[in-house]
């Protein structure tokens, strides 16, 4: 129960990773607020989170709308009277097509940056004043393991989690006199219920004996750094990036 009480919005918590995320956080006792485009997908998880004896709701939110991650940060004030934790998970992935840099059309680069890179500026600067006016705060970034190692055919979506590590950094500079924490995960190869079309059982298997742990990652792997970094075990920690992957990529 490291984060009993603790407030904390997972955008993206619907599905796949970030529905790991929320029930990992509820398991620790944190009050859950699941922030999803698929709000049918958020309600599952938080009526599930509730049926386990824990406390969470749902909220809609397209986070590259201001007004709407907005609307999201009021609504998590409003049920628990204050924001202690993001966890900027929300991202555009499984839908992206790998593909040579130059076949990318402005329309698909625009779209992966809008959710990817202004989707986390918009969700800090909905939480911001509350976590501002209550004298602390995290923010756990999530970026991706191909940003350090430079994946091919994925020059959109690479780009856009680099921005993240970058991202996080500067805003840890910003935000540290405020006593609130800004740090980044990259996960590495990490499946999940949801779909890739890009990725053959071959490459798969090729990805994990890249691996120093050979085995495939799952969403579960990733929970115990962002129940550590939210948690005030890590209150000392910012700016900083936490690679998971299993010893593909030594950062």
């Amino acid at each position: 129960m490291r984060l009993k009480d603790k407030v904390i919005i997972v955008t993206g918590g619907g599905v796949g990773i970030g529905r790991a995320y929320a029930m990992g956080l509820a398991k620790e006792g944190a009050r859950v607020v699941v922030a999803d485009i698929q709000d049918n997908e958020a309600e599952k998880v938080a009526a599930e989170i509730r049926r386990l004896d824990g406390d969470a709701f749902a909220v809609p939110v397209d986070v590259t709308s201001a007004e709407k991650s907005r609307a999201m940060a009021d609504a998590a004030v409003q049920k628990y009277g204050r924001i202690d934790v993001l966890v900027n998970n929300a991202a555009l992935y499984s839908a992206i097509k790998k593909k040579p840099f130059a076949e990318i059309t402005v329309e698909e680069w625009d779209k992966v940056m809008a959710v990817n890179v202004k989707g986390l500026f918009l969700c800090v600067q909905a939480v911001y004043p509350a976590m501002k006016k209550q004298g602390k705060g995290k923010i756990i970034n999530i970026s991706s393991g191909t940003a350090l190692g430079g994946t091919p055919f994925f020059l959109h979506y690479v780009t856009s989690k680099a921005g993240v590590i970058g991202f996080t950094r500067a805003l840890a500079r910003e935000l540290g006199p405020d006593s609130i924490c800004v740090n980044a995960i990259t996960p590495g190869a990490t499946f999940t219920e949801i779909p890739r079309e890009t990725v053959t059982p071959e490459q798969k298997e090729a990805m994990v004996r890249m691996q120093a742990l050979k085995r495939p990652e799952e969403p579960k792997d990733l929970v115990g750094t962002v129940v550590f970094l939210a948690s005030d075990d890590a209150a000392f920690i910012t700016g900083q990036t936490i690679n998971v992957d299993g010893g593909m990529n030594f950062h």
